[in-house]
């Protein structure tokens, strides 16, 4: 997201520079290879890595804190990604020493189900730097109205911007059949693509294919996804599946990327995420764009913009009403391919980075007036 965005701030014009740090996901992972402290030019924008430092586990950096710290009186505004993490947090905190007006994007951090995770520890940690970084920031940027609606302040008063996210258009591949995928193409497929987390549902999904396969619906199951942070439940969720009815109908395609990934999204009739929460759903909106119809749950907080575009169906998060919506979903292709044309022409219209970086310019400039005001 923050690639999408800051390509499409520098091609308005706006100087862009992102920090980060040099960290390559979680433990096991070696650091990214990049240069330090120092410009990295993208697609028209800056990135600066900076050491972790001294706490590799939780992607800290006191030299990313210093250079802001020295380098804030030249910027504007600073935009904020994620809660809940301790160089996010301490970055807002030395924005708002700085007098750098800053936004701060929670990425689902502030649901209440994501908060029952490390309960206590979560609430000692929002009461000393969580509460004062949502009081003291020009704006907090929610994905959807749900996500502003549902997400806790801890008590400090908000002015809430609500913009989506985009996604980039896949850059078009050749087409694979099927058989080149190695799929069956005498069936509908349908397609899982996310991070292989609990959140997203896989617990409700796989009984529910467990049912319409014992009901006699034909389908292949395509699992697309990976998770390094926690290999155990990738693992676990793989076993299930090889040790079930499901076995001889699934592709587990690890993570894709790049032409593989386009070509599945092509091949595929029907994307599938019943998350539990998700503020936006980058996934959704990409399979949208491939003209997928979706089959999301109430918990995947654009669903109502879906609902509203006939863009797919809505499930709540149980089973029987994943394997309902499955059903009407499965027993017509020409409503799969007319919600599919739906879904992209949506997805065109509401989640592309050109008109989202123009909308987030205006409120960029609108936080920034001497009177601004929610």
């Amino acid at each position: 997201m923050v690639a999408g965005l800051s390509k499409s701030l520098a091609a308005q014009d706006l100087e862009v520079t992102v920090l980060t740090t040099n960290s390559n996901g979680d433990t096991g992972q070696m650091p990214l290879d990049v240069p330090l402290n120092q410009p990295v030019s993208q697609d028209g924008y800056q990135i600066r890595y900076f050491n972790c430092s001294p706490f590799r586990r939780y992607k800290f950096s006191i030299d990313l804190l210093k250079w802001l710290a020295k380098n804030s009186q030249d910027y504007d505004l600073a935009h904020i990604h994620a809660l809940f993490s301790p160089i996010s947090s301490a970055a807002a905190a030395v924005a708002r020493y700085q007098q750098l007006p800053y936004i701060l994007r929670p990425l689902g951090t502030l649901d209440p189900a994501d908060l029952q995770k490390k309960k206590q520890l979560k609430r000692l940690y929002a009461a000393l730097l969580e509460r004062p970084n949502l009081a003291g920031a020009a704006a907090v940027h929610f994905t959807s109205a749900q996500e502003a609606k549902i997400s806790e302040r801890f008590g400090a008063t908000t002015c809430d911007l609500i913009l989506p996210l985009g996604v980039e258009q896949p850059k078009l591949t050749q087409p694979a059949s099927p058989a080149e995928l190695g799929l069956p193409d005498d069936r509908p497929i349908l397609l899982f693509m996310s991070r292989i987390d609990p959140k997203k549902g896989l617990d409700l999904l796989l009984p529910a294919l467990e049912t319409l396969l014992a009901e006699g619906f034909l389908f292949h199951f395509v699992l697309a996804g990976a998770n390094p942070q926690d290999p155990q439940y990738e693992r676990q969720i793989q076993q299930q599946i090889q040790a079930s009815p499901l076995a001889a109908q699934t592709t587990l395609a690890g993570f894709v990327t790049g032409d593989r990934k386009t070509q599945l999204l092509q091949a595929a009739d029907l994307f599938v995420l019943p998350s539990y929460y998700e503020n936006f759903g980058i996934a959704v909106a990409e399979a949208m764009l491939a003209e997928l119809p979706v089959l999301i749950s109430d918990q995947v907080h654009i669903w109502p913009d879906i609902d509203r575009a006939q863009a797919g169906w809505i499930c709540n998060c149980n089973p029987a009403s994943l394997t309902q919506q499955l059903r009407l979903a499965l027993q017509d292709a020409g409503e799969r391919r007319r919600r599919g044309e739906n879904a992209r022409n949506h997805a065109l219209e509401h989640y592309s980075w050109q008109a989202i970086a123009q909308q987030m310019i205006r409120a960029y400039r609108d936080l920034l007036k001497p009177a601004a005001d929610c």
